[in-house]
């Protein structure tokens, strides 16, 4: 077991930036892929359709990140974070980038003449998914942060409910493992027909598993780091110290996603059945991915994804994921080239490095500047949990 730690002894992770930098190149990939016909054309193209496993990477690592300054403060017995607290952090990170591209893309990327009121204020509320055909170019990625937005909002709540008034880790993991039966609930009403597989699978019950799947990370690990853990954790450090062997199994279950189990490589939605078999391989992978980074020794990879270029591609991975399908279109815009044509690897890096510089704008000229004021307007508390790090430091997905 671990030596009992003080209160400034769980610090950010800086691993986890590059897991960031993993899942906004995936997107991109992902997306490459598909505008590019080698998704539904190529015999390899399911290895680029599953690239959206980042979407399970940034949910799970939002949980994790999220989640961790409850279970800290319930630990060490330390004043928990206050919700309205939690909600300027949150909107001041979101809101500013987002906004922004919504601005861009309705006005430059207009699909029939002038974009209507309602477009507008759907995508400026986050309610563009909850009917058909109602997200607009440029901004199809944006279902994920829309999805993201209510884990948001019942987090404070949700996080009290699961830490009680007594630090219990095993009770607060049982309880968070509810978010199986959210999930396996609201698929079958969709098996049901009582849901409607084309919309319904942007909702947030959909991936409620995959948001507790990352409470349930940080839970263990706070639990270890404080020596309150069950003596059967000690295996999560277990695994943390075998990369290789964690990223294999991502790696061999991302190959079982590249087949028809998980559903058809275009936009077709899948079947009941398929969507579940997705969500629970994108779970363990992404899991299997993070469990090197949070867990056991500093290895290669922890410290390669934690390396200074990585963090700062971390730091920009928010706006990469925002800005990356308006860099697609004037991609082929400007060459005059019709969708579903052009060689896949020279338009993927053609969109990350504008991608780059877009985000990198973004962040430096309106991101940063912004989370700079909003912190002088909302100065830290003695004796309050210093969250600022974890709840500015998202996924953003895809």
């Amino acid at each position: 077991m671990f030596t009992a730690v003080s209160a400034p002894a769980l610090p950010r992770l800086p691993a986890l930036d590059g897991v960031r930098v993993l899942g906004a190149t995936a997107v991109i990939a992902q997306h490459v892929g598909f505008i590019t016909g080698v998704t539904t054309r190529e015999s390899w193209g399911g290895w680029i359709a599953m690239m959206d496993f980042a979407v399970a990477l940034f949910f799970v690592l939002s949980g994790f990140l999220l989640f961790r300054p409850w279970a800290r403060a319930a630990a060490l017995g330390s004043t928990a974070p206050g919700a309205r607290r939690f909600y300027w952090k949150r909107a001041l990170r979101i809101l500013p980038a987002y906004w922004l591209a919504v601005i861009v893309c309705l006005t430059f990327l207009p699909e029939h003449g002038v974009a209507p009121l309602g477009d507008w204020l759907r995508h400026f509320t986050f309610t563009q998914i909850y009917e058909h055909g109602q997200i607009r170019r440029g901004l199809g990625q944006t279902w994920s942060l829309a999805t993201e937005v209510i884990f948001y909002l019942v987090l404070p709540f949700l996080a009290a409910a699961l830490v009680g008034r007594r630090w219990r880790p095993a009770r607060t993991v049982t309880l968070a493992s509810a978010g199986l039966l959210v999930t396996a609930g609201w698929i079958a009403a969709m098996s049901a027909g009582l849901l409607d597989t084309g919309l319904h699978i942007m909702w947030f019950p959909s991936y409620a598993m995959w948001f507790a799947a990352g409470i349930i990370l940080a839970t263990i690990h706070v639990a270890l780091r404080t020596t309150t853990a069950p003596r059967s954790w000690q295996v999560f450090e277990q695994l943390g110290s075998a990369p290789l062997a964690c990223w294999g199994i991502a790696l061999g279950l991302l190959a079982v996603a590249t087949t028809p189990v998980t559903g058809p490589r275009g936009l077709a939605a899948p079947t009941a059945g398929q969507f579940a078999t997705q969500l629970g391989l994108y779970v363990v992978v992404a899991v299997m991915v993070m469990i090197p980074l949070v867990f056991g020794p500093n290895t290669l990879l922890s410290l390669a994804f934690g390396s200074r270029p990585v963090r700062w591609l971390g730091t920009l991975s928010y706006g990469m994921f925002l800005w990356h399908p308006l860099v697609l279109d004037l991609i082929y815009r400007a060459e005059g080239r019709p969708y579903f044509t052009g060689d896949p690897i020279r338009i993927f890096l053609l969109t990350v490095l504008g991608a780059i510089g877009f985000a990198a704008a973004s962040y430096y000229l309106l991101e940063r500047p912004i989370l700079r004021w909003g912190s002088v307007l909302v100065p830290r508390r003695p004796g309050k949990i210093d969250h600022q790090r974890a709840t500015t430091a998202v996924s953003a997905t895809s």
